[in-house]
């Protein structure tokens, strides 16, 4: 067995602390991926052979590839964790799995400055320098390659222009990092004007397969000390009072659901004659422009077959939360003592739960329980901070008792009342689960990984079971990363104004709400599936999750 062992840190590829390469010439700051596609599987019991272009992509010296030159030896071998094993077993063509992350910053980037601190921060958490080892059908793991250096050039200069973040965002939805290239990450450094006058979009790129979303930001965190010079420490997490333990007759209902068929949400096409092209309805005034809404689109058809994804991202205030109240609510024998107020969690939690019975009720779906998976990260956010997928994801239902309310839940506006108690439910139910450990994804996906059997076989049983288990998956999936854990201080490019997370949207669950705190705000981020909604769908359900948020704030404590 090898030991996995930090590789030695040295500049990549052998350039300089300046980024240049052994004789003298800069890196092109042009990248044009048109006609890249998307990341595909490479075929189980064959490697991709040396120097072929993958897709048909013709040779691009502007376009970083793994193939176009010899690749370096790996350090270490390391099996694949639990998450990323189901993942890449589960991977389709025509299905994105992607995670997006877009920065925005008031000042300029300097190129030759930045593309040296993402090296320098790649070889600090040398977890990330990693790629899929080749496989045959008949090997009892997937492997990844740990390297001393990147295999490529991960960050890239689009030309500038107005378009140029459209695009950017578009790439993001559709061109996933291979698995085959160490790191599977791409970061575009975007200006819509040559002099950056209003502003620079960092927009990484990450296959969900090998890295999630907090250990990306991780190692931008990092970038970002290197660049600027200023402490990046993540901020304390916030201090919880103690509260009271709950007497029997006040105890919440069970916090994980039962075996029961979730609620699917309604899928909507109606808008066949959607424009071919991105459309962006960001405004363009003062620095650093922050979109009011911006739907996110690509030239893919639309349709139940098309499995792309669409995206809205939006920003909305942080709702107020409820006032802090020690009595028991009256008449309510299953709610927990009111000692404790709803976090703001917990309110997009219900925000959720609202906007899926709201749009079912408006599509003519029976009501059904609503499920919510929740990942959360129990990971210490400093430079120590284990880089992979370390989230563990936990269901949040909401039952037999809100059905009870489903008619006062579901109007136009929700009742203020039956929102209140549902609040209280959910904050009962979210503080039981993060008090309980277990596996990522729990037994099931436990059993699907042991290396009792070929990765060929246990892919298939995978991808089997998952076709039949489609009518139990829960219904939804709400990402919050709370307030931004890092200052994220570029120097003098400043301080993000806005971040968004995306997460991938894939069937039959469909749509996914990803949520960060910045400034005061709610970045809301929402994808979905093709086969699931068209593009204005999701702008409509976008609104009526606004208004769902809204609800929360207004209820009764």
């Amino acid at each position: 067995m090898t030991t996995l062992r930090e590789p030695p840190r040295r500049e990549p590829d052998g350039r300089g602390p300046d980024g240049r390469a052994p004789d003298g010439r800069a890196e092109s700051d042009g990248w044009e991926p048109d006609g890249q596609k998307p990341d595909r599987r490479e075929p189980e019991g064959r490697a991709e052979p040396e120097g072929r272009e993958p897709d048909g992509q013709e040779p691009d010296s502007q376009v970083p590839s793994p193939t176009s030159t010899p690749r370096p030896p790996a350090v270490a071998r390391l099996p694949f964790p639990l998450v990323d094993e189901i993942s890449r077993h589960c991977l389709r063509d025509d299905e994105p799995e992607t995670v997006h992350i877009e920065v925005h910053l008031p000042g300029r980037i300097d190129h030759t400055r930045l593309r040296t601190a993402f090296h320098r921060a790649l070889l600090r958490h040398p977890r990330i320098l990693m790629r899929q080892a080749p496989v045959s059908w008949w090997r009892r793991r997937y492997e990844w390659e740990l390297t001393a250096t990147p295999d490529v050039d991960p960050v890239v200069f689009p030309p500038p222009g107005p378009d140029a973040l459209v695009r950017a965002r578009e790439r993001a939805l559709t061109a996933c990092p291979p698995l085959d290239a160490s790191p599977p990450v791409r970061l575009e450094v975007v200006e819509r004007h040559p002099d950056a006058a209003d502003g620079t979009v960092l927009v990484l790129t990450l296959h969900h397969t090998a890295l999630d979303g907090p250990a990306c930001l991780r190692v931008l965190a990092t970038t970002a000390e290197l660049y600027g010079g200023a402490d990046n420490s993540p901020a304390p997490p916030p201090v919880r009072t103690p509260e009271r333990t709950a007497p029997p007759r006040h105890r919440a209902p069970a916090a994980r659901p039962g075996l029961v068929r979730p609620a699917r949400i309604a899928p909507d096409h109606d808008d066949p004659g959607r424009p071919p092209h991105p459309r962006d309805h960001s405004h363009t005034e003062g620095p650093s422009p922050v979109p009011a809404t911006v739907l996110v689109t690509t030239s893919a058809p639309v349709g139940p077959t098309d499995h792309t994804n669409g995206m809205l991202i939006t920003e909305l205030p942080v709702p107020t939360r409820p006032p802090r109240e020690d009595t028991p609510a009256p008449n309510t024998p299953h709610a927990a003592p009111r000692t404790t107020p709803p976090t703001v969690n917990d309110q997009l939690l219900v925000a959720t739960c609202l906007t899926v019975a709201r749009w079912n009720r408006l599509h003519g779906r029976p009501t059904r329980p609503v499920i919510v998976t929740m990942p959360v990260d129990d990971r210490p956010r400093g430079g120590e901070m284990p880089i992979g997928n370390g989230t563990r994801l936990i269901p949040v239902g909401f039952g037999p008792e809100e059905q009870r309310d489903a008619d006062l839940l579901a109007a136009d506006p929700p009742d203020p009342e039956a929102v209140a108690l549902l609040l209280r439910r959910t904050a009962a139910r979210t503080r039981a689960l993060k008090a309980t450990r277990g596996s990522q994804l729990g037994l099931p996906g436990t059993l699907l990984t042991l290396p009792v059997a070929p990765v060929g076989l246990r892919g298939a049983a995978t991808r089997a079971l998952r076709t039949a288990a489609a009518p139990w998956t829960s219904t939804t999936l709400l990402s919050n990363i709370g307030r931004l854990p890092y200052p994220l201080d570029f120097g003098d490019a400043g301080r993000p104004t806005a971040v968004w997370f995306s997460a991938p949207a894939r069937m039959p669950r469909g749509l996914t709400v990803t949520t960060v705190s910045v400034g005061g705000r709610i970045q809301l981020a929402l994808r979905w599936s093709r086969a699931l909604l068209d593009d204005a769908a999701g702008a409509r359900f976008g609104a009526l999750f606004a208004a769902s948020l809204a609800a929360t704030e207004g209820a009764a404590p």
